[in-house]
């Protein structure tokens, strides 16, 4: 995987020529570096070259030989590419199938026909929260050592550098915490950028399509009515488990709407994460109150 100041690589992957041509037409002039791949087995041949790193996978659901769902089972079962982020790109697609997607590792939906604007947004959104999850394995792998002692803890975070630094480091008190990290960054940015900051689901959404996501959340720090905010972490170690608690400042949400995958919402560039810390990193995710608290479980044998 590459930095985000060199090109991004992305592997694109349709068997209609035309479609190729478009999405090449799309990304041209953005900076990245494209491989384009006419099947399935095309492109798992391009993926299974050791020698060459891809960045995104945006990949067609229905080709000859090889699907676009197979591909992805395959990608997720090949530890060098487990974490490699998808887009799901489909002409259609039933509830079932989007959750099947999803379920699968597809994080990113979009309907074909799709704007420019549509497909770029996505694109960034995706290879945004890669290098921030690189980032953070790399903070993680640098400080595992030092933390694996530690019973009970409580910090506070009030921007998403914070945010993502700290669950690097919290992560590190689980015996596996690359199982825990991704999720546990979710939740402490939700704490910030939805909690204490006020933006709401429809707003993120919007300011992603419109690339303005990050310079919103710099200047809602800045704004006197949140300012002061702060956000908590608290640890708890059990002889069973590990506690890991959120809390924020903000008004809370509708969590229930958001603890399961939502087909109705695969096609935004946001709007999973939490889904999947609960599907994938923890053992259990309890939300108490209006949703301004948040308790994720891990096992410790």
């Amino acid at each position: 995987m590459v930095s985000m100041s060199a090109p991004a690589r992305i592997l694109v992957v349709d068997d209609e020529p035309f479609n190729l041509e478009i999405i090449g037409e799309y990304l041209d002039g953005h900076g990245y570096e494209l491989t384009m791949a006419r099947d399935g087995v095309e492109a798992w041949a391009c993926l299974e070259d050791s020698g060459r790193e891809f960045d995104l996978l945006v990949l067609d659901r229905m080709m000859p030989r090889l699907d676009g769902m197979e591909l992805l089972r395959r990608v997720r079962r090949t530890p060098r590419l487990s974490g490699l982020p998808v887009i799901m790109q489909t002409a259609a697609a039933t509830p079932d199938q989007v959750r099947e997607g999803l379920a699968a590792g597809a994080r990113y939906y979009l309907t074909k026909p799709y704007e420019p604007d549509a497909l770029l947004a996505i694109v960034k959104s995706a290879l945004e929260e890669a290098h921030r999850n690189r980032e953070i394995q790399l903070q993680v792998d640098g400080m595992r050592r030092a933390m694996g002692s530690l019973q009970v803890a409580e910090f506070e975070f009030a921007t998403l550098q914070q945010a993502s630094q700290l669950a690097a480091l919290a992560s590190l008190t689980a015996p596996e915490p690359e199982n825990i990290v991704m999720g546990l960054s979710e939740l402490m940015i939700n704490a910030v950028e939805h909690g204490n900051l006020a933006i709401s689901y429809a707003e993120k959404s919007r300011l992603r399509m419109e690339d303005r996501w990050q310079e919103e959340v710099e200047r809602r720090l800045a704004l006197p009515e949140y300012v002061d905010r702060r956000a908590r972490l608290r640890i708890e170690r059990e002889p069973n488990s590990i506690r890991y608690t959120v809390s924020d400042q903000g008004a809370g949400f509708e969590y229930a709407r958001y603890l399961d995958f939502d087909p109705g919402r695969a096609f935004d560039p946001n709007g999973r994460g939490i889904a999947m810390a609960r599907q994938l990193c923890f053992r259990s995710l309890e939300y108490r109150g209006c949703g301004n608290v948040v308790t994720a479980t891990v096992e410790v044998k």
